[in-house]
């Protein structure tokens, strides 16, 4: 017996087993329209703002032209009110100099009261005239205002016309293609970072007191030459416990409760999604 012990495989000595996974994002469309380009396939790497998806943004972009033309007749509008305004100005002065030659008249006797009243009734009316005048600018100056944020809107709804990738990582799999119809919140692609992967593992109630987070531990799996080994990293520990996964097979007999632990591991490109792993408490240096 002591023989067959010291025969076995150094992999079956393993502390936890689970599979290796990744951080998948689905990515959607903001909008709803044909989709006239997605250049990207399933497996091509892309950037962080990269452009992959581009739908059609024709009637988007001629309401934009139709506000715009909005906006070039509220400026029409502003300048003659402005005219207006500057001519009532140049009137307003000439009353006010009429009305105190009136008054220097009167005083002297040289002039009716009803000649005062009237000097003092346009001078009145005319100050209405400039209220109304400015009230009417005002009015067309918070018309530009709202025109200027629809315009905003418009052009905000342009740029989410392009499908700009939110970080880098590999397209794992496509749900639409060129030439189809999306909505707001169909997904378009799935994405994943495969730099980096999770083995997820199931370790029992007494096993929690050897792992730590952030602590340094050994991955192994299956390659062509036998068991692999590299280095990773405690990254998160589950709170509570949960029933065995029954995808998850131990060497020991199966248990009814387990925490599930995630190991971050550097990939070169040969760890895959699915992968089958073993984790040891130990580091590799050790």
């Amino acid at each position: 017996m002591l023989l067959i012990a010291a025969c076995r495989p150094e992999g079956d000595r393993a502390d936890a087993y689970g599979n290796f996974e990744a951080v998948e994002l689905l990515v959607s469309s903001e909008l709803q329209g044909k989709i006239l380009r997605f250049d990207p396939v399933e497996g091509d790497k892309v950037t962080q703002n990269q452009v992959v998806a581009v739908l059609d943004s024709t009637q988007l972009y001629l309401k934009k032209k139709q506000l715009q033309t909005g906006m070039v007749s509220i400026g029409a509008r502003l300048r003659t009110l402005d005219a207006q305004v500057h001519a009532q100005q140049v009137q307003m002065e000439n009353l006010v100099r009429e009305k105190q030659r009136v008054e220097n008249l009167f005083e002297r006797g040289a002039a009716t009261a009803k000649q005062r009243d009237d000097i003092n009734g346009q001078v009145t009316l005319l100050e209405a005239q400039i209220a109304a005048t400015a009230s009417q600018k005002a009015a067309v100056e918070s018309e530009r205002g709202s025109l200027q944020v629809q315009i905003e809107q418009v052009e905000d709804q342009l740029y989410r016309c392009l499908i700009r990738n939110p970080q880098a990582g590999t397209i794992l799999n496509k749900y639409r293609e060129a030439g189809e119809i999306t909505a707001p919140g169909q997904s378009l692609y799935k994405l994943a970072n495969l730099d980096e992967l999770i083995l997820r593992v199931y370790v029992t109630g007494n096993q929690l007191s050897q792992l730590k987070l952030g602590e340094e531990v050994t991955v192994q799996y299956d390659s062509a030459n036998g068991l692999e080994r590299t280095a990773g990293r405690v990254s998160w520990v589950s709170s509570q416990a949960e029933f065995t996964p029954k995808v998850i097979q131990t060497r020991e007999e199966r248990v009814s409760l387990v925490y599930a632990v995630k190991i971050r591991v550097p990939n070169d490109g040969t760890l895959k999604i699915g992968m089958p792993g073993e984790l040891l408490f130990t580091p590799i240096s050790n």
